[in-house]
Formats: structure tokens, C-alpha cells, sequence
């Protein structure tokens, strides 16, 4: 069944709270375990049609943020959701206060309850309407970004569709289309600020409401963290700012001296070499008929996956006005599907997404039979693993894709990694901070994000970009509005893939086999036990660190940048 022949219907929450309301008190009342699971059964397949719903309305909403009737029906699910997650926090009490919930664990394993009893302290009914409330602004600030009709070069384009000209090799147009872009966030600060003013002071009334001494407590429990807490965080960020800030520096003037310029401004930092980066070199049909035949040539299971993905046409990659912005995956259980949605702008970026999404996709794919839903996925750390990984899988077969300019791409890909590590810590300690000191107005946030900008990414120059000099470049990314403390789990996942992409250069089928069976195990451990599962190392522990930067320096310095550029 295609995607566009799955059929929404949308589900009646008073229907949903009845049949789930009387499911757990028939749980509560169960005089033996068998009872007990044939309950947990019929809860999961109310489970499985909401949860389906609410995502087949949030992906054609996001295909298309101007259609009214799946406007109305996000709305909908934004203030029908809090309701289910009061439902769950119920079934979930009742999970792991159950009589007999050793025989439960030796049906569904430990790690359920462990989830179950993160998540109950993450609802309460009291705090209801002000879920309805971050639900509704985190779909304001979507349709936001949405939004951008820029015009540039005769036409009028998104904020995706400015991606080719900001890595343009005029310096000129690269100026050009940064200044277009962060003129609509300027144009639109206000609201931006506004936005985030009011989800942070509605997260920490929440985090307040349940009894957490603020946000940062609630965003860790809301996340699964099991195995780990901020403490261990910020020790991590230690290690970046440490290790990884100094190698990034010198990337950077490298990539200065490529250019030939005398300073390398913000508006520059999308090129890396002068004659211009790495391109596909075909359509976007072409793109996926390389990339199907990739999959072909990976192994069995993959091409078996990514054959199920395209006869089903669970890709939306086109870029177009209305759209919503960025990249992602999803899941839709009833009919064991997962979704890719991205926005290609025929840039070397489309290929990183398609792939990194395909990495999320096909862990999906592995995991659709899990019985228990919470073993569906794991946490997003874990998640980002398989996504950042399949990035690096991928690599022998950029040469179909890229041609002549197949190691302009990989010098790209690993260098942007290397940069991406400061950058993600900057968010991280940004929403520390914040959520720390929930009562700062919009300007001091703004300047403690460039306080932050020279901690860890001290060579930014912002020209004469006032808005991005102020401190508000942090206001494009979407995780710090709708998912708070979603940031470190990409560079927690970054220093794991980097240990599959080492792997793959000495040993490519056991890289492989170990990153299926990380895939099969879906969110059946915790990040940690995940991580030991793949037969890699902790990123959390100094020396991971320590010995894969002195390889992927080596790595980069090997190329020959003359021929590059």
C-alpha cells in the first residue's frame, strides 16, 4: 500500500480515553499475569491506531503547512495528545506497580520498566493545558519557518531553496543569499522571541507543576535517559571544547587558505573549495535510482528495505513553497512503515540527508515486528547512531553519485563533522542555561549564545550581520524550540558512528554486521547497553575521544587539497 493510500481517519479522543480507562482498570483488577498480557495487547493496538493517526496527519501537514484540513487535524492532535500522555502515564503507574510485574519482566523485559518509570514523572493532569499550550506554539514556530517566501535571483524561494547560493563559488551570491536568509529571521525576531519566550516559561511551570527543581530534569526524564544525567553531559562537553574545538580551528583556516581569503566570514562557511563543493550529477529521480541500486549492492536486507520504501513511495524529497522545513523519519506502526521527508536543493547536502534518514529508516524497518512499541526505537542518541553510521556505510558508492568530485565529498562530509561537534555542544549548554534561568528576556538570551559562540566556535565572523552578531543565529534551529535537549544525542551518536566508519575501512562486512544488529535491537536497551551491543566504545569515555581524532586528521590530511579545490 502506498503512502498516499493510507487511510486517516481521525480518531476520537473521548473514545480513545474510554477504551484505555477501562483497559487499565481491568489490568489493575487482573488475578494473574496471562491476564495481565492479553490486556497490555488490546491497550497497544489503541496505541497503534492513535498513534498512527497522529502521525499521518503531522507528515501531510508537514508536506504541506497551507492545507486547512490537516491544519486543523495538527491542531487537533496537539490538543488531543496531552490527553493520551496522561492515559499512558496511568497505564504505565499501573505497569510498574503491578503484582506481578516479575513475570512481566520475564515476558517483556526489563528495560520497559525502566522506561515506564522515567515517563511517570514526566505527567501529571494538572498540567494539561499548558502541553496543549507548548504543543500549539511548537507548531506556530513550524509554520514560521514555513512561511519564508524569499525572493532571490527572479524568484521566490524557501529558506531551502537558498541552500545551492549561500555554497555558491561567487563570493558575492554566497553574501547575497546568507543576507536574504537571516533578513527573514531579523524580519521576523519578534516573533521568534516571543515563541521561545513562551515554551520556556511554559516548561519550567510544567517541570515546577511535577515536582522537578527545573526544565532541565523534566527534559532529561522526557528524553529516556536511563544511563546517564547532565553531570556526564557537561563532562562531555569538556572533552569537545578540549579535543575537538582546537582540530576545527585549523579546519577552518585550512579551509581560509583554500579560499584564498584573508578572513573567512560566516557567509563563506559553506564552501570549502574555491572551484565549489561536491554536487549530485543528476535529478532527484536519478538520485534515487543510484541510491536503490546502492542499497542493491549494500546487502540483502537493504535492498530488500529500501525496494519496500520506494514501491510504497514513503519518501517525500522535493523541496517546494508550503513545505515544512528540514529533514526527518518517522514511524507509522499500523502499517509497519517508517517515512522519510526532506527538502532536496541539489547540493552535496541531499545525499548526507538521504542516507542519514535512510539510517533511520532502515533501523525502523528492522524493528517494525517488536511486539512491546517502546522497543519500536530506542532514545534519540541511540537513534542517531544508526543514521549518522549509514552516512559513512554508504561511502563506497558516492563515486555514483558524485563522479569526479567523489572525494571532494567525503573531505566535505568528515570536515563538516568535525565542525558540527563544537556547534552541537554550543546548543547543548545553551539550553542548560536557559532552562536554568528561565526568567532571562530574549536579548540576554541572545548574548549568552555568543558568549557560547566564542567558548566554542571562536572563529566566527559575522561580518556586518547585526542580527547574527546580537546572537540569533540559534533561532533557525528547530530542536532548541520543539525538542529541547535533543541536540547532544547527534554528537554523542557522531563519536560512535565515527568508530563504524574506522570499522568499515578495515573490515566492511563485520562494520556491516554489527550495525544490523544494532539496528535489529531497536530500543530494546538503553543507549549505553546499546552502544556495548554495536561492539563499540562509550563516547562519554576520554579515550574514544582521544585515539579517533588522531585517525581522522590523518584522514583528512592525506588528501590532496590542490586537486580538491
Amino acid at each position: 500500500m502506498k503512502f498516499s493510500e493510507f487511510k486517516y481517519t481521525r480518531p476520537d479522543i473521548e473514545e480513545v480515553k474510554n477504551k484505555l480507562s477501562s483497559y487499565i482498570s481491568e489490568f489493575r483488577n487482573a488475578m494473574s499475569s496471562d491476564i495481565q498480557i492479553n490486556i497490555i495487547d488490546q491497550i497497544n493496538e489503541v496505541r497503534t491506531e492513535f498513534l498512527t493517526m497522529s502521525k499521518i496527519a503531522n507528515i501531510r501537514y508537514t508536506m504541506d503547512t497551507t492545507d486547512k484540513f490537516y491544519e486543523k487535524e495538527q491542531t487537533y492532535f496537539d490538543r488531543s495528545s496531552p490527553v493520551y500522555s496522561e492515559l499512558m502515564h496511568e497505564y504505565y503507574s499501573s505497569l510498574i506497580n503491578s503484582k506481578f510485574r516479575n513475570e512481566l519482566e520475564s515476558k517483556f523485559g526489563k528495560h520497559l520498566f525502566d522506561i515506564a518509570t522515567v515517563t511517570v514523572k514526566t505527567m501529571s493532569p494538572e498540567i494539561i493545558d499548558d502541553l496543549i499550550t507548548e504543543n500549539n506554539l511548537c507548531t506556530e514556530y513550524r509554520k514560521l519557518l514555513a512561511s519564508a517566501k524569499i525572493m532571490f535571483d527572479g524568484e521566490e524561494r524557501n529558506l531551502a531553496g537558498l541552500g545551492p547560493f549561500t555554497a555558491s563559488t561567487d563570493r558575492e551570491v554566497r553574501y547575497a543569499a546568507s543576507t536574504a536568509k537571516w533578513k527573514f529571521f531579523s524580519d521576523n525576531g519578534d516573533e521568534f522571541d516571543r515563541i521561545y519566550d513562551d515554551l520556556v516559561k511554559v516548561r519550567d511551570r510544567i517541570a515546577r507543576k511535577l515536582g522537578f527543581k527545573n526544565f532541565v530534569e523534566l527534559g532529561y526524564a522526557r528524553m529516556n535517559r536511563t544511563d546517564y544525567n547532565s553531570k556526564d553531559v557537561s563532562e562531555f562537553r569538556k572533552l569537545i571544547k578540549d579535543y575537538v574545538v582546537p582540530i576545527a580551528r585549523k579546519l577552518k583556516d585550512k579551509q581560509r587558505q583554500r579560499l584564498g581569503l584573508e578572513e573567512l566570514k560566516y557567509y563563506d562557511e559553506g564552501l570549502l573549495f574555491k572551484s565549489g563543493n561536491a554536487s549530485p550529477k543528476g535529478s532527484e529521480k536519478w538520485i534515487i535510482e543510484q541510491t536503490k541500486r546502492m542499497y542493491e549492492e549494500l546487502s540483502p536486507i537493504t535492498k530488500e528495505f529500501f525496494n519496500f520504501m520506494t514501491e510504497n513511495e514513503l519518501m517525500d524529497l522535493h523541496n517546494r513553497s508550503g513545505k515544512a522545513a528540514g529533514g526527518y523519519c518517522s514511524f507509522l506502526k499500523k502499517y509497519k512503515s517508517p517515512f522519510i521527508f526532506a527538502n532536496f536543493n541539489g547540493t552535496e547536502d541531499d545525499i548526507r540527508v538521504l542516507t542519514h534518514e535512510a539510517g533511520h529508516a532502515f533501523q525502523l524497518y528492522k524493528s517494525k515486528d517488536f511486539e512491546v512499541p517502546e522497543y519500536i526505537s530506542p532514545t534519540l542518541e541511540a537513534c542517531e547512531i544508526h543514521s549518522m553510521s549509514m552516512e559513512f556505510l554508504t561511502w563506497p558508492w558516492m563515486k555514483q553519485i558524485f563522479d569526479g568530485d567523489v572525494d571532494k565529498f567525503k573531505y566535505f562530509h568528515l570536515n563538516r563533522s568535525i565542525y558540527f561537534l563544537p556547534y552541537s555542544v554550543t546548543v547543548d549548554e545553551f539550553q542548560h542555561y536557559i532552562y536554568e534561568n528561565p526568567d532571562m528576556t530574549p536579548a540576554a538570551r541572545k548574548q549568552y549564545w555568543r558568549v557560547l559562540e566564542n567558548k566554542y566556535i571562536p572563529c566566527k565572523d559575522y561580518d556586518d550581520n547585526h542580527f547574527l552578531q546580537k546572537g540569533g543565529y540559534w533561532q533557525m534551529q528547530r530542536h532548541i524550540y520543539e525538542r529541547p535537549f535533543y541536540y547532544i544525542d547527534y554528537c554523542l551518536a557522531e563519536i560512535c558512528a565515527y568508530q563504524f566508519w574506522q570499522k568499515s575501512l578495515d573490515d566492511r562486512d563485520e562494520a556491516l554486521k554489527d550495525y544490523i544488529n544494532l539496528c535489529e535491537a531497536g530500543g530494546s536497551k538503553s543507549f549505553l547497553e546499546l552502544v556495548k551491543l554495536a561492539k563499540i566504545k562509550s563516547p562519554f569515555e576520554e579515550s574514544t575521544l582521544k585515539n579517533l581524532l588522531p585517525i581522522i586528521e590523518n584522514f583528512l590530511n592525506d588528501f590532496d587539497e590542490a586537486k580538491l579545490n
